[in-house]
C-alpha cells in the first residue's frame, strides 16, 4: 500500500488534521523516552555507579527528590513558557528547543557519577519538558476549530498516553538484559543503554516535529501578553475565571488520581498481592484514558464540553473513595479503571473549553494553566498519600475524595458551556 494512501486512511480513522497527528506521534515517542526514566533513574541511583555526597539524606529521599524535582519544575516553568510561546507566535520553535534539550540531558545521564548531578539533569529535563507542552497543545488548539477540538485534543492525549504507558514496561526489560556487548566488542550496560534509547526517542521526535510540523498560519504574535492568570471572573456572571476554575478542577483531580502511587507497599499488604497486580492496577487508569480520549473527545464536539466535565468529576468522587475500602485486587482494578473513565471526560473536554475561551495568540498561556495544575497534582498526590497513609489505610482517599467533591462543585458553579449548538461532522483536510 503506498505510503500516501496509508496516511490517508490513518487521517479518516481518527479525523483530524494530519499534523495534529504527527504531533501526537512525536508526542508518543518522546513519552516513550521519558517514562523510561522513571523506572531507570531508582534502578540508577541504588547502583554503584552513582556515589558522591548524599547531603544526609538516606538513598529512597533522594529518589523522591530527583523525580519530583522533574515535576514541579516542569509545571512551575509551564506558565512562563507557554505565554514567551504567544509573544513570539511561534510554537513549533519552542517544541524544538525542549526535545532538544530533553536528548541533550538524556545522554548526559551517560556520564553523570554523582547524586547532585543526577538531580542537575532533572532539573534541567523538567525544565526542557516545560517548553514543549505548553507549546504543543496551544499548536494542537490553533490547528482545531470550534467544531473538532476536543477531537483534536482526544487524539493527541491517546497517543501521548500510549507513549507514557509503554516506556515503563520496556525500560526494565532494557535494563535486565544488559550489558550488551557491540560489533566490535564494546560492552554497553543494561543503564547505558536505556538511556540511549530515551535519547534515540527525543531525537525521533525532534525529527518527526522538523519534518512533519509547521505553525498555522493563524498563530499570530501576542508581544503585548502580559504572565497574568485571571483568578476572578471579569464578565462578572461568576466569581472565579472558568479556565482558572478547570486548572483548580485539574489539579484536584490529578491528586486524587496519583495518590495511588507512594502507598504501594501498603495497598500490596492490605489485599495480600503481589507486584503484579499492583502494576495491573496503576496501568487500569491508563488503559482507560487511550480507550476513551479520542471517542470522547469527539463526543464533546457535538454534545458539548460542560456535560462531560461535570459527569467526569462527579464519577471521580466514588470511584476514589471506594479504593480506601475495597476488599480484592479484582475490585481495586475495577476502581481504578472507572477513575481513568473519569479523567477520561475531563481531560480532553477541559483542553478544548479552555480553548474555546482562549482569545487568538492565547493559546499558549490559557492552556498552560490547566497543563500546569495538572502536573502539579501529579507531583502532590504521591507526597501526600506518604504523609497521610499513617492516620490509616482509607485517609489518602478520603482525602482524595474531598478534593474531588469540591472540583465538581467548581466546575458546576462556575463554567459555562462553550458549544451554543450540536457541532457539525468536522471534514478532514490539510489545515
Amino acid at each position: 500500500m503506498p505510503v500516501r494512501t496509508l496516511l490517508e486512511r490513518v487521517l479518516a480513522l481518527f479525523a483530524v488534521d494530519r499534523r495534529v497527528l504527527a504531533l501526537a506521534f512525536a508526542r508518543m515517542a518522546d513519552g516513550i523516552g521519558n517514562s523510561f526514566l522513571i523506572v531507570v533513574i531508582p534502578l540508577y541511583v541504588g547502583s554503584d555507579i552513582i556515589g558522591g555526597a548524599t547531603f544526609g539524606l538516606e538513598e529512597a529521599m533522594i529518589i523522591g527528590i530527583i523525580l519530583s524535582l522533574f515535576g514541579f519544575l516542569n509545571s512551575s516553568f509551564q506558565p512562563l513558557t507557554g505565554r514567551l510561546s504567544d509573544r513570539k507566535g511561534k510554537r513549533k520553535l519552542f517544541i524544538l528547543i525542549g526535545l532538544a534539550g530533553l536528548a541533550v540531558t538524556n545522554l548526559t545521564y551517560v556520564f553523570a557519577q554523582t547524586y547532585a548531578q543526577l538531580v542537575l539533569i532533572r532539573g534541567l529535563q523538567g525544565i526542557s519538558v516545560a517548553f514543549i507542552i505548553p507549546a504543543s497543545v496551544a499548536l494542537v488548539n490553533e490547528l482545531a476549530t470550534t467544531g473538532d477540538r476536543g477531537g483534536n485534543m482526544g487524539v493527541y492525549n491517546t497517543f501521548r498516553l500510549i507513549g507514557f504507558g509503554a516506556g515503563p514496561v520496556a525500560a526494565g526489560t532494557v535494563v535486565n538484559l544488559g550489558p550488551y556487548t557491540l560489533p566490535g566488542g564494546a560492552t554497553v550496560t543494561g543503564y547505558d543503554a536505556a538511556f540511549y534509547v530515551a535519547t534515540a526517542a527525543a531525537i525521533l521526535s525532534y525529527l518527526l516535529v522538523t519534518v512533519l510540523i509547521t505553525d498555522p498560519e493563524s498563530t499570530n504574535a501576542n508581544a503585548g501578553a502580559d504572565l497574568s492568570i485571571d483568578v476572578f471572573d471579569r464578565s462578572g456572571s461568576k466569581l472565579f475565571d472558568p479556565i482558572f476554575t478547570l486548572g483548580v478542577a485539574s489539579l484536584f483531580m490529578a491528586t486524587a488520581i496519583a495518590l495511588f502511587a507512594t502507598i504501594q507497599p501498603q495497598i500490596n499488604d492490605r489485599l495480600g498481592q503481589g507486584a503484579t497486580w499492583f502494576g495491573l492496577q496503576f496501568a487500569g487508569f491508563v488503559i482507560a484514558q487511550i480507550l476513551l480520549q479520542t471517542p470522547i473527545g469527539r463526543a464533546c464536539d457535538r454534545y458539548g464540553r460542560r456535560p462531560f466535565i461535570v459527569g467526569g468529576m462527579i464519577l471521580l468522587i466514588p470511584s476514589t473513595l471506594v479504593q480506601g475500602f475495597v476488599p480484592t485486587s479484582e475490585t481495586m482494578f475495577l476502581a481504578r479503571l472507572v477513575q481513568g473513565i473519569a479523567g477520561a471526560m475531563v481531560f480532553a473536554p477541559a483542553l478544548a473549553l479552555a480553548g474555546d475561551l482562549a482569545g487568538e495568540g492565547e493559546s499558549g498561556s490559557k492552556l498552560s494553566v490547566l497543563t500546569m495544575a495538572f502536573g502539579f497534582g501529579i507531583a502532590i498526590g504521591p507526597l501526600s498519600s506518604g504523609a497521610l497513609v499513617g492516620y490509616g489505610f482509607a485517609a489518602p482517599f478520603v482525602f482524595g475524595t474531598v478534593l474531588a467533591t469540591l472540583g465538581a462543585i467548581l466546575v458546576y458553579t462556575q463554567v459555562e458551556e462553550t458549544l451554543e449548538a450540536t457541532a457539525p461532522v468536522p471534514v478532514v483536510g490539510d489545515d
